[in-house]
């Protein structure tokens, strides 16, 4: 069989490893088909059929991170997000993160959902039901949205997208919650370290007040702060009170945010979606009117955006976010909800934050305006009696009462308890608190990473050694095949041997697609004959006998007359060596020869490895360079192997131009004659049939000491043709012996 040189492989290994850049570890295929194989391995835990592949790339310059179609995940590793970390284990946890993410939506997100969600604002309609209109400004809000809808295309172009990125943000909150409840291991591990640098690149309310003073719009500082609540569970508050305008639309929104975040139906989600467009349309009829503006300046510029494009450069400077991806729909699994959420915590002290300003005058806002029209004041004055302390009252956890300018509360029969009334302007501050030292704490230890960095810089560096390894050995066998003497009637042509330093990922996906039947066949020739080579080897005495020279006296009572034994001496294998020629002339094309020879040539190839029998695979063909007509051989295998990937080298096998026969065979037979092994075999197959792989084999098995009464060698016996040359080389006692195989 192929024997791989390790020794050497690993000197060129430490060679190779130390010189492997960020750029080439972080785009290089190895890495991508490792997040293949984890995405495999969860995906069918889901019973998800469809292999997921990821396409790793590296351009610092390009603002795109990462993104999705349900069938492939292409991640930019060389965005600021993972080259501005420092140490490449800590750059590949957040690639892990990333990837994390990515998978979270393959798993959880329904696409579909999203589409036809979209489908339905375009015929005025909501999905998956309307929203629930619990005050007069959400009905008046409600009929405000779908004027303007229908007003303008453009109207409608810019409220989709828009819908489209409310429904991205709350959905990366249930993808990320999801991903972290159900995988704690190594993707859970890493988009928490993800999620770490996201939050810290939040801004705070008051920081997102300072932009708006500049080209920032109110409706992108609400969506950035629905963000961080979706994804985080908590508000980076700065120097705000829990008045402030952008605070209080994510604290009326809490309650259906929490809701859409545990519940596994995407329609829920989309629900809340509509239910954001009508609570914050005032801010967004503002916004949509922006993004116009913008589109209209483009296009009269001269550029040719559309108006998603414009509305996603201008949401871009949202921090956490991710791209709108596309696909189909999840991996099927029950409806219902999820039991716990991974940001339960922070989700319940920003609900205690919230609860606490309920308590307060909602006609007070962070920035001193009034908000509340003639009708809620009038309203409130009657509940309360005038006073400030009735105003807006809810109990603890409960936020049903609507939206950011809501009238008239919701009232329930249950009690769900009060908390007193205050008015508060700060945080709380504390007094008393101490100070202690944790004898007992211990960082959190993960040394997966660190195996999973070391196991694919092996692999690199392993698959880049044998890459430069097989360069020389094309080399050597070109230098071997001009210093072979062809004969007279090849006098003056020109060799030139091919092979392939580095299998790509096409020929394996081309392999495995293909190998189980052929495999199965190889296997089904191997059982027989090692069984009786086992026979062979261990010897002993064979009972039962009808016919012998030796009487069993323990049988003699016996009245079948199985009454004779024999004693047979241990025997081993013959040391063979295998030489494999294959025709790859244009003829071949035709009648699915080509194919017929490939399948063969696998077959015959594990058999002889499974059986550890040396084999080497050439195929042969002609070729024109500049010097004139060549003799193409092309390398399949050898006797010598740097890699295991001699198999999907087989997989190139293919028709290409005429054959000069002789020429080929002699350089085969140059090659058996080196080596060692007792006895030779050159195998030449131009065939359009699988069965000269079993005559090939039916051949090896005699050899190798199989009982020649097998009656399935018949069968194949009327297409084969043995010629019987013999010829000694150099070594004397050794043989090599020739068959040509045709039908």
């Amino acid at each position: 069989m192929a024997r791989v040189n390790h020794k050497l492989v690993k000197q060129r290994l430490n060679e190779k490893r130390s010189k492997i850049t960020d750029r080439q570890f972080f785009s290089s295929r190895i890495l991508g088909g490792h997040f293949e194989d984890l995405a495999a391995a969860q995906t069918r835990r889901y019973h998800y059929n469809r292999r997921v592949h990821v396409n790793l790339y590296w351009k610092p310059k390009d603002p795109f991170l990462a993104a999705t179609d349900n069938m492939f995940i292409r991640i930019n590793s060389g965005n600021p997000m993972v080259t501005k970390v420092r140490g490449r284990e800590n750059r590949y946890q957040i690639v892990c993160g990333i990837f994390a993410h990515e998978l979270g939506h393959v798993l959880y997100t329904d696409f579909l959902a999203f589409q036809t969600h979209s489908n339905f604002l375009e015929r005025y309609k909501w999905y998956p039901y309307p929203p629930d209109l619990r005050t007069s400004v959400d009905a008046g809000n409600e009929r405000a949205f779908w004027s303007y809808v229908k007003a303008d295309v453009k109207n409608l172009e810019v409220v989709q997208f828009i819908a489209h990125q409310i429904a991205n943000v709350i959905e990366d909150g249930y993808v990320e919650n999801r991903i972290l409840m159900d995988f704690p291991g190594t993707l859970g591990f890493g988009l928490e370290k993800l999620r770490e640098r996201h939050f810290e690149s939040i801004p705070t309310v008051t920081q997102l007040m300072e932009q708006e003073d500049s080209n920032r719009h109110i409706f992108e500082s609400i969506l950035q702060v629905l963000l961080s609540y979706a994804k985080f569970g908590e508000i980076k508050y700065g120097d705000e009170t829990f008045g402030n305008e952008r605070i209080q639309v994510v604290f009326k929104l809490i309650p259906d945010i929490d809701n859409a975040l545990t519940n596994k139906a995407g329609k829920e989600r989309l629900n809340v979606v509509n239910l954001i467009l009508v609570r914050c349309w005032e801010y967004i009829e503002e916004f949509c009117e922006i993004c116009k503006k913008h589109q209209e300046d483009a296009t009269a510029a001269g550029t040719t955006a559309s108006i998603g494009e414009t509305v996603a450069e201008v949401l871009k400077s949202i921090a956490g976010g991710s791209e709108i991806g596309e696909g189909s729909i999840p991996v099927a699994e029950a409806a219902g909800d999820c039991e716990t959420s991974a940001t339960a915590d922070a989700r319940a002290r920003t609900q205690e934050d919230a609860a606490e300003n309920s308590e307060t005058d909602e006609s007070e806002k962070g920035d001193g305006t009034a908000l509340q029209t003639e009708t809620d004041e009038e309203e409130n004055s009657s509940e309360s009696g005038g006073t400030d302390s009735g105003s807006s009252e809810e109990s603890a956890g409960s936020f049903d009462g609507g939206g950011l300018n809501s009238g008239k509360q919701e009232t329930t029969e249950k009690e769900s308890g009060r908390i007193s009334s205050r008015q508060s302007e700060s945080l709380s501050e504390p007094l008393g608190g101490t100070i202690e030292k944790n004898e007992e704490y211990e960082r959190e230890h993960d040394e997966r990473a660190a195996a999973d960095i070391e196991r694919i810089l092996d692999r690199m560096a392993e698959k880049a050694a044998c890459e430069q390894l097989e360069n020389e050995r094309i080399q050597e066998l070109n230098d071997v095949a001009q210093n072979i003497s062809y004969g007279n009637i090849h006098a003056g042509v020109n060799i030139r041997v091919n092979r392939i330093a580095s299998v790509d990922e096409e020929l394996v996906e081309q392999y495995d697609a293909i190998a189980g039947p052929l495999i199965n066949i190889s296997r089904q020739l191997q059982k027989s004959l090692i069984k009786q080579l086992k026979e062979d080897r261990r010897g002993g005495k064979q009972t039962g006998l009808i016919m012998g020279r030796r009487l069993d006296a323990h049988a003699l009572c016996r009245n079948d007359g199985k009454v004779f034994y024999k004693n047979s001496l241990p025997n081993e294998i013959p040391e063979l060596a295998v030489g494999l020629l294959l025709d790859e002339s244009g003829s071949m094309s035709s009648c699915d020869r080509c194919t017929y020879a490939r399948a063969a040539a696998i077959i015959l190839y594990d058999f002889c490895q499974s059986l550890d029998i040396p084999v080497v695979v050439y195929g042969h063909s002609t070729g024109y360079t500049s010097s004139g007509n060549t003799v193409e051989l092309y390398s399949y295998a050898e006797f010598d192997g740097y890699d295991h990937d001699d198999k999907y080298r087989m997989m190139d096998i293919a028709a290409r131009g005429s054959n000069r026969d002789g020429a080929a065979l002699r350089f085969v037979a140059e090659q058996l004659s080196r080596r060692s092994e007792a006895v030779k075999i050159l195998i030449w197959f131009q065939t359009d049939s699988l069965q000269t792989a079993g005559m090939a084999v039916l051949r090896l098995r005699r050899i190798c000491g199989a009982s020649s009464r097998n009656t399935s060698a018949k069968k194949y016996c009327s297409s084969l043709r043995q010629s019987a040359m013999t010829n000694r080389t150099s070594r004397g006692s050794t043989r090599t012996r020739f068959w040509i195989f045709r039908t």
